[in-house]
């Protein structure tokens, strides 16, 4: 692989995770707006903004036919609806829990997916289990477990964001599509629930009449931070090692866990601390595991 290509990759990589992982500042800017309604203008803008995209690089022809092929194949089209919802769940979740002041549950919830992910490629893609992975489980467990019992609640939001965007990833990896298309498809799809849900509001916070407020800015604006990192992520993570995608994405929970305590003020326990000792720890294991090389067989001295 091109040096040059592989650093532009890295680039891009981080700079998506970078840019996820400051996300809820920018949340935090429309905390006065209902989650749901953040939420469909999400969805809505998302979908307005792909389009832009799809047409300026002009990819229309491509794209259509790729919603043929997806309309004629059934477990296709049953596939991608399924991730649309997943990720609107996803979204749902992540935007109430920043602006309810749960953004330590929600880092937590991304410092778990990757090991979520892992189990489900166990369960449905009959992937293999090293023992390495097998303890970065337990570990991972034994954190979720601990700081249940210490605070007698289950962490509700961080298991549905570690699940739900587990999900998300392996229905993506099932239904093969670009990620400017799937974007574009997935967001196509809830637009008119997201749509129906906004014109159906008693009173919205987004109002033609003063139409480059702040407010809608920032609502409009949730498109573009929404499709840009993706996008960034798309193009560098094919350049690079899965392994460096791995190292990468613990950018994002750990820049929301800096903000969750340091800027938000949000309470960080010794039982938070030892719950996340336990999920770093299973995380390094992890790693390490990535990064494992077999080792190569020695050659046979000649006699």
């Amino acid at each position: 692989m091109d040096k040059n290509q592989e650093k532009l990759g890295i680039l891009y990589t981080a700079t998506a995770y970078i840019l996820w992982g400051f996300l809820p500042i920018y949340w935090k800017l429309v905390d006065r707006v209902p989650a749901g309604e953040i939420l469909a203008h999400r969805i809505v803008w998302s979908f307005i903004f792909m389009l832009l995209i799809v047409s300026i690089l002009r990819k229309w022809s491509p794209f259509i036919q790729e919603c043929k092929v997806i309309l004629k194949d059934r477990n296709k089209l049953i596939g991608i609806s399924a991730a649309s919802i997943l990720i609107s769940i996803n979204w749902l979740t992540f935007i109430w829990a920043v602006n309810s002041d749960h953004v330590i549950q929600a880092s937590l919830g991304y410092y778990i997916n990757p090991l979520v992910s892992i189990l489900l490629g166990i369960i449905v893609l009959k992937e293999k289990l090293t023992r390495r992975q097998v303890i970065s489980f337990i570990l991972a467990a034994a954190g979720v477990f601990y700081l249940t019992f210490s605070f007698g609640v289950f962490p509700w939001i961080s298991i549905l964001l570690a699940l739900s965007f587990g999900f998300y990833g392996l229905l993506k990896k099932m239904v093969d599509i670009s990620a400017m298309f799937g974007l574009t498809i997935e967001t196509m799809i809830v637009t008119p629930i997201a749509a129906i849900y906004l014109f159906t509001l008693p009173e919205s916070v987004f109002t033609f009449d003063t139409a480059m407020s702040s407010t809608n800015l920032l609502l409009i604006g949730a498109g573009v931070v929404t499709a840009v990192p993706l996008l960034l992520f798309a193009s560098g993570a094919k350049q690079i090692p899965l392994a460096m995608v791995g190292f990468l994405q613990y950018f994002a929970p750990t820049l929301m866990l800096i903000l969750g305590v340091f800027l938000y003020n949000e309470t960080f326990t010794m039982a938070h601390f030892i719950a996340f000792a336990f999920i770093w720890t299973a995380l390094i294991i992890y790693m390490g595991s990535a990064y494992k090389r077999p080792m190569r067989p020695r050659k046979k001295q000649e006699i």
